[in-house]
């Protein structure tokens, strides 16, 4: 079975369900590893403003010689590099220090800011950072200034954590959603198969019913209880009709010698005689439909399968045209046969072949026009036996394929004639049936119909269809 195409996949209503899980789960984690984020940046944040607040409430209680001594003795522990200082006069000329000029924007409030380039006595650092500005008790400027760039670093392996943390679940996402999506549609379209198979005719199908007991189960549960109820009600249906016809043959047969022997009793010129003979017309009408009734039952039940033998088609075909063409003369039309040289044999009862083929065939005859074409062929290759009976008639309209296979339906006749009892073709689709047949209808190229009966050959036909 063919892969289903991923925009197809997408309208199934558990592939929707889980995407939008994988994409809610997507969106709650980034929110969350975003909130955790910012959290810890600004938890680092404020852990270096009060540490350069200590510092700076440290050396606030010296001075002088002092002060000097105690901020050159820091350095030494800050074996990182991250904190710089420096001691400026009160007109911001450089005292001592590696920080060689007042940063920009600072001023003597014990204030923390935030920098972004110093001057070092090595140069002009270019750098994240913090620094706060006061006034000694000696009237002196002191500016301490801590580096961020620790802080950054940090802050970079928590971003990085959190693209990792999105692709490892966008990616787990979309692959659990595309993997748990695939067992649903499968299971659709094996209820699908099987569907298509009900719809064909075979009310004998159910859908199939996993093990799991879930939702899809008990849809296909429902569906089989309802299916098994249609076809015990068609049974039954089909059981009536059949009785009624089967038991309604021999009282019309009664009648119609009643009104025979009447009719033969009166003179042609008796008045009623016109009436009798349109009673006799009528009843043979509902004799033949009640025969054709019982023929389609008879075929749909397989009761002649048991005489089935290789059947020779092209001299099966041969002694149909040769039995069609005075008629197709008579209507001025021309009838040919297309036949290969190689012999083609298939498995089956060849009075019902004949029966099929002649049915596919008066159609023809009755439908195609004076001086129209008639086409009757068989081919055959690998793949099988293929009987056609193409005409340059009316055609059969594409709507109407399906429905004049069934009982009682009869195609559109151009002509307005209503003769018929809309079972003809039931008939030969009984006979493909129980041969293993495929019988198919198409247009023909030039326009009219295409009638195609497609078997395999010889004895495989019947075996591959009915094999227990």
């Amino acid at each position: 079975m063919s892969s289903t195409p991923l925009t197809e996949g997408w309208r199934s209503s558990s592939s929707r369900l889980l995407g939008l899980y994988s994409l809610l789960f997507v969106a709650w984690s980034s929110v969350l590893l975003g909130v955790m984020y910012w959290r810890v940046s600004d938890y680092l944040d404020g852990l270096a403003e009060s540490a350069l607040l200590q510092r700076a409430h440290l050396f606030q209680r010296f001075q002088g010689q002092t002060l000097d001594d105690a901020l050159s003795e820091s350095l030494r522990y800050d074996i990182h590099g991250t904190y710089a200082y420096g001691v400026f006069n009160a007109q911001g000329r450089h005292l001592t220090g590696p920080l060689q000029a007042l940063p920009q924007g600072i001023e003597a409030d014990q204030r923390s800011r935030q920098i972004r380039r110093w001057q070092l006595a090595d140069g002009v650092r270019e750098d994240n950072g913090r620094a706060l500005a006061m006034r000694t008790q000696d009237d002196r400027v002191l500016v301490l200034v801590r580096q961020s760039g620790k802080l950054t670093a940090v802050n970079s392996i928590i971003l990085d954590a959190l693209w990792w943390g999105v692709s490892l679940t966008v990616i787990p996402g979309l692959a659990g959603w595309h993997v748990l999506r695939r067992r649903p549609l499968k299971r659709i379209q094996q209820i699908e198969a099987a569907t298509d198979r009900i719809t064909a005719g075979d009310l004998g199908q159910r859908l199939p019913v996993s093990g799991r007991r879930d939702e899809i189960d008990r849809l296909s549960s429902i569906v089989n209880g309802m299916l098994d109820r249609i076809e015990q009600l068609m049974t039954e249906v089909k059981g009536v009709s059949d009785s009624i016809a089967h038991d309604l043959r021999t009282p019309l047969t009664r009648l119609r010698a009643h009104l025979y022997r009447t009719r033969v009793a009166l003179d042609d010129q008796d008045p009623q005689a016109v009436q009798l003979d349109r009673a006799l017309t009528e009843t043979d009408l509902l004799m033949g439909r009640f025969s054709a009734l019982l023929r389609v039952s008879e075929l749909e039940s397989g009761q002649r399968r048991s005489a089935f033998e290789d059947v020779e088609v092209m001299s099966l075909l041969a002694e149909l045209h040769e039995f069609y063409l005075p008629l197709a003369e008579e209507k001025q039309q021309r009838l040919e046969l297309e036949t290969g040289t190689d012999p083609i044999l298939l498995r089956g009862d060849r009075e019902l072949l004949f029966e099929a083929i002649a049915n596919l065939l008066s159609n023809a005859l009755r439908f195609t026009p004076e001086g129209g074409r008639i086409v009757l062929r068989a081919v055959s290759d690998a793949a099988g036996v293929q009987v056609e009976v193409v005409d340059s008639g009316p055609g059969i309209p594409a709507e109407d394929r399906s429905r004049v296979v069934q009982r009682f339906q009869r195609g559109r006749d151009p002509a307005g004639q209503s003769d018929g009892f809309g079972l003809g073709l039931s008939i030969v689709a009984a006979i493909a049936s129980l041969h293993g047949l495929h019988l198919e209808i198409a247009a023909a190229e030039g326009g009219g119909a295409r009638l195609i009966l497609q078997g395999i050959h010889g004895a495989e036909n019947s075996r591959s269809a009915y094999a227990p």
